[in-house]
């Protein structure tokens, strides 16, 4: 049985997008994680054991996708396209927590959208945010 525990190597703080790298270390079976300024670079030493004959392995990694990529898969979701065509508050929801992506919003926009999410449209709410928004004053909300 091999045991694989994960070092991590930090050579340098970057301010920018550095890759990170993985390596196996077959003297100490660790896997060695290295920020790297180019794919070209040679691997640093294993930290634990100086092996400096490292192999690069293939490595998890994420891809966000860009607000293009996301309206074209809205777009292609007929039964969201389908739901926004009809004014269901629950397809408008949806897109909204789509075209958010993972972005925090402030909560009165999360409460008008949990709402819109069970099938309300929060009409009165949202023209009271407007009002408030442009200076207008306060009035009674009431949704409908």
């Amino acid at each position: 049985m091999v045991w694989v525990s994960y070092v991590t190597v930090i050579e340098s703080p970057c301010r920018g997008k550095m890759p990170v790298y993985e390596y196996w270390c077959d003297s100490c079976c660790r896997i060695v994680s290295s920020y790297q300024p180019g794919f070209s670079a040679p691997p640093p030493p294993c930290p634990r054991c100086d092996n400096s004959e490292l192999k690069r392995i293939f490595s998890t990694f994420s891809v966000q996708k860009t607000h293009r990529d996301v309206y074209e898969d809205i777009l292609s979701d007929r039964q969201l396209t389908d739901g926004m065509m009809r004014n269901d508050p629950r397809a408008l929801a949806e897109w909204n927590r789509r075209m958010n992506s993972g972005d925090k919003s402030p909560p009165e926009y999360e409460e008008i959208t949990d709402r819109m999410g069970r099938g309300e449209w929060p009409v009165a709410q949202i023209e009271q945010k407007k009002k408030e928004s442009f200076g207008q004053g306060a009035t009674k909300s009431e949704s409908r």
